[in-house]
C-alpha cells in the first residue's frame, strides 16, 4: 500500500491536451464527447481523442480541415495539426501527413541548375 508521499510524487492531475501536440493524429480514431467549466464555471463540451492514454481535445475546425482533406484525398490516414495564437484568437490549419517524405518532381531546368557548378 503506498503512502500519501508517494502517491502525491506521482500524482499528474487530469487534464486535456490539444491536438496539435501530436505529430501526426490518425484521422480514424474514435472521437468522443467530452464535458467541462470555464474560469467562469460555465459548463462546455468538446471533442477529443484518446492516444497513449491521454485525452487531445480536437475544435470543430479542425474537423472541418479534416473533412476538406478527405474530400480531395479519400485515402488519407493521417494530419497534422498546427496551432497559432492563444484562446480566442487560435486558429488551427490541418496538413496531410505522410509516413514517407515525398518530393516534388524536378523540372528539366531545376535538374540542370542543380548540377551546374560556378568557376571565379
Amino acid at each position: 500500500m503506498a503512502t500519501i508521499r508517494e502517491e502525491a510524487k506521482q500524482y499528474e492531475a487530469p487534464q486535456t491536451r490539444n491536438i496539435s501536440e501530436l505529430d501526426k493524429v490518425p484521422v480514424d480514431a474514435e472521437l468522443h464527447d467530452g464535458e467541462g467549466t470555464d474560469k467562469d464555471n460555465q459548463r462546455f463540451v468538446y471533442k477529443y481523442i484518446v492516444v497513449d492514454d491521454h485525452e487531445y481535445r480536437v475544435p470543430g475546425s479542425v474537423i472541418g480541415g479534416i473533412k476538406t482533406l478527405l474530400n480531395k484525398f479519400p485515402e488519407l490516414k493521417y494530419v497534422t495539426v498546427l496551432r497559432e495564437g492563444e484562446k480566442l484568437n487560435t486558429r488551427y490549419q490541418v496538413i496531410p501527413y505522410y509516413d514517407q517524405p515525398t518530393t516534388a518532381p524536378q523540372t528539366a531546368q531545376q535538374d540542370r541548375v542543380g548540377q551546374q557548378t560556378i568557376n571565379r
